[in-house]
């Protein structure tokens, strides 16, 4: 390292955001993530011991992927080189590859890849590493915040072990904040700051378990409030608010908490519970999701999970869905929430849904067979003359407009496939079939 590189590396951290400045050195000053990090968890021992393999950190933004990474980095013995998957190259790669081949062979030393976002690679520089992962020449430390059973390489996800980083509670992020405004040498001690109480769970609160989001706010209220009277910077409630200004919400409409939230959605308005269904709603409107998308999944929701027990709920669902498009928002949401609160609160019943679903089973597993000859056409050329129609009796000639004869395939005769419960209006549907197929046989009608 020259001398200009020495003074730009001091520089860098004097000047690097909180977040940066005050990650931790050791395993010991890590906040959060005890279920992984506890002195009694696998990855503490292995940290502790230098027994790494090959592992994947998976968690939302600023739960502290990084922050471990760089802690082994600073308690590790192999040589640890950093890249980050949204500007490295294959040829960056091979720079590591290389150089990893060559202590390995001349000093026996291990070599560690840290992949800050390694979701961003594609398949191929993701197979690249693979040999080397293999044949131990890297020991490979991916990060990404989508989930790597999708967005990363089978086979390298075979080689690592994923460790699930979870939202830090409000807690850890008060402990982290007072730990950024005392701290003299890595925090912003040395600007004599204090912070109220009531702002610093405000901050705690509002920053949705993102540790980055906590730490830029008191980054910017300490640096941009003037000093009072008595010589210090007092954070208040009211600076605090100032510093956020929306709630962080980890919302990735391509990522886990986009469908962890509209799965949280469905099955609220599912289970009969509006406020949930209402509440999922609103955190979808509030991360900025589509109207159409969720106007889409209240529709399925209202066929699915209502279906006949209320056959109104599709209707109003399907209303939503073009209102929403014609109204827009901000008024959409009282469209949504409408149509939400409606399903939810609707009988339910699965049924015509059901039924669907064992009949394509049924037709997978036997095929076209023969409709029976007096329900086919009989109009089309030549068709009367084969029996086409033959025999076909018409419903309405018939008392309630009703008459039994085999409408299903011979083979399937007798099979069920639509059970209507006894929810709603499918309970009147139940009595109504039930009552036709009766009169139907005192009368003698077959």
């Amino acid at each position: 390292m020259d001398l200009f590189e020495y003074m730009r590396n001091t520089n860098q951290d004097k000047e690097s955001p909180l977040a940066a400045r005050l990650r931790p050195a050791t395993l010991d000053e890590v906040v959060g993530q005890q279920h992984i990090i506890g002195k009694d968890k696998l990855l503490y021992r292995a940290i502790k011991a230098d027994k790494l393999s090959s592992i994947i950190f998976y968690g939302p933004p600023g739960t502290g992927k990084t922050t471990l990474a760089k802690v082994i980095a600073n308690t590790t013995s192999a040589e640890f080189t950093q890249i980050n998957a949204t500007a490295a190259g294959k040829k960056d790669m091979e720079e590591v590859v290389a150089k990893a081949k060559d202590l390995r062979g001349m000093y026996g030393k291990k070599t560690i890849l840290f992949i800050d976002e390694i979701h961003r690679f594609n398949k191929g520089q993701q197979d690249y590493l693979l040999p080397f992962v293999e044949d131990g020449t890297l020991i490979l430390i991916g990060a990404t915040t989508e989930n790597p059973y999708f967005e990363v390489n089978g086979a390298l996800i075979s080689r690592s072990v994923i460790f699930e980083l979870q939202p830090l509670s409000k807690e850890d992020i008060k402990a982290l904040i007072i730990r950024a405004v005392n701290d003299k040498d890595k925090g912003m001690g040395a600007y004599d700051a204090v912070m109220d109480e009531d702002a610093i769970d405000f901050l705690a609160e509002m920053s949705g378990g993102d540790a980055r989001h906590a730490l830029n706010a008191v980054e910017l209220g300490i640096m941009t409030t003037n000093r009072s009277e008595d010589g210090r910077i007092h954070i208040t409630l009211d600076v605090a608010r100032e510093c956020i200004q929306k709630r962080a919400l980890r919302y990735d409409k391509s990522g886990d908490n986009h469908y962890d939230t509209v799965s949280a959605f469905i099955k609220s308005m599912r289970g009969s519970d509006p406020d949930a269904a209402v509440y999922y709603l609103g955190r979808m409107l509030y991360a900025g999701e589509s109207v159409t998308f969720i106007a889409r999944r209240i529709m399925i929701c209202a066929a699915e999970d209502v279906g006949n027990a209320d056959p109104d709920a599709l209707t109003v669902a399907v209303s939503a869905s073009l209102a929403v498009e014609r109204v827009g928002m901000p008024e959409a949401q009282i469209i949504l929430s409408q149509a939400a609160v409606y399903v939810a609160c609707a009988p339910k019943s699965n049924a015509s849904c059901t039924a669907i679903s064992q009949v394509m089973e049924t037709v997978q597993q036997t095929g076209s067979l023969p409709i029976p000859p007096h329900l086919q056409d009989a109009h089309y050329k030549g068709a009367a003359k084969l029996g086409h129609g033959t025999g076909y009796k018409y419903a309405h000639d018939y008392p309630e407009h009703y008459v039994e004869q085999q409408y299903l395939p011979y083979e399937l005769n007798g099979k069920e496939f639509y059970k209507p419960t006894g929810n709603g209006y499918e309970a009147k549907i139940r009595e109504h079939m039930k009552h036709i197929k009766q009169k139907a046989g005192t009368h003698g009608i077959r």
